[in-house]
C-alpha cells in the first residue's frame, strides 16, 4: 500500500516533472481516496478505460493522456462530466503524465518503443530533447525496419520510403510529433518513427530523401504508462493491471 501523496512525491521525481514545459497538468489531475493499493494504468483516461477501473475496484489510475489540457472548454459537462464523475463517486486517483512520461530514459514512450523495435538512443533531438536517435544496427533497410514495427505495435505502419538510402541513423518520438520529422532530418536522421503524419511529412520525405513511418499514436504509446506502473506495482507492493481501450488513431 501507498498513500495518494507518496505515489505523487514519487513519480514527480521519479519523471522530473518539473523539467518539462507541457500541455496540461502533470501529476494528480483528480484526488481519490488517500490510499492505493490497486493501480490501473491506461493511455488515456477514457470514460472507458474509468469503468474498466471501477469495475476491477481499482483505487488509481495513471495515464498517459490526462483530462485537462491548454485551450479547452472548461465546463464540466457531456463527456466531461461523465469521466469526473465516476472518478468521484468511486473515489479513484487520477495521474497523468504526459511529456515526461514520453521522455524518460528508461520507462519512457520512446525508450520503451525503441527497445521494442530494436533500437538504442544515444543522443536526443527537438524541442525540449524529445526525440530519440540511435543507430540503424541490423535495421538497416525500410523494409526491414517497417517490418520491425509492424511487429511490435500488431499494426502495418504509413511508410513514405524517402530515397531508399541505407539508413545508419534512425529518429523516433512517440504520438503526434510528425512537427519533428525536419529536427531529426537535421540531427542526421536516415528515417524517422512516430504515431501520425500530417499532409507535409510525404512532401518532406520525398524531398530529402528522409523516410517517415507513422505507425499511430495510441499504439505508439502503450508501452511507457506500462512500464511506469509495472515500476511503481513492484516498488510499493501494489496490485497493477494495464488495461487497453483500443484506439484506431
Amino acid at each position: 500500500m501507498v498513500t495518494r501523496d507518496e505515489l505523487q512525491s514519487h513519480l514527480a521525481a521519479l519523471l522530473q516533472v518539473e523539467r518539462f514545459r507541457d500541455y496540461g497538468p502533470n501529476g494528480l489531475q483528480v484526488e481519490g481516496g488517500a490510499s492505493i493499493r490497486r493501480l490501473v494504468s491506461g493511455v488515456t483516461a477514457s470514460l472507458s478505460l474509468i469503468e474498466a477501473a471501477v469495475q476491477w475496484q481499482a483505487d488509481a489510475i495513471v495515464v498517459h493522456h490526462g483530462l485537462f489540457w491548454r485551450g479547452q472548454d472548461g465546463r464540466v459537462v457531456g463527456w466531461m462530466r461523465q469521466r469526473l464523475h465516476a472518478l468521484l463517486t468511486h473515489g479513484i486517483s487520477l495521474f497523468a503524465y504526459h511529456l515526461p512520461l514520453d521522455a524518460h530514459a528508461e520507462l519512457g514512450n520512446n525508450a520503451q518503443l525503441g527497445a521494442r523495435i530494436g533500437l538504442r538512443a544515444d543522443a536526443r533531438f527537438g524541442e525540449q530533447e524529445l526525440g530519440f536517435l540511435g543507430d540503424a544496427g541490423a535495421l538497416t533497410q525500410i523494409e526491414p525496419l517497417a517490418a520491425a514495427v509492424e511487429q511490435a505495435l500488431a499494426r502495418a505502419p504509413t511508410v513514405v520510403a524517402g530515397d531508399g538510402r541505407p539508413l545508419r541513423r534512425i529518429g523516433w518520438c512517440t504520438g503526434a510529433a510528425q512537427g519533428s520529422f525536419e529536427a531529426a532530418i537535421a540531427a542526421g536522421a536516415d528515417a524517422f518513427i512516430t504515431g501520425e503524419i500530417s499532409e507535409p511529412q510525404a512532401h518532406i520525405a520525398r524531398e530529402t530523401g528522409v523516410a517517415f513511418l507513422a505507425c499511430g499514436h495510441h499504439a505508439t504509446e502503450r508501452f511507457g504508462v506500462q512500464a511506469l506502473a509495472a515500476q511503481v506495482a513492484q516498488t510499493f507492493a501494489l496490485e497493477h493491471r494495464f488495461i487497453d481501450i483500443p484506439n484506431p488513431a
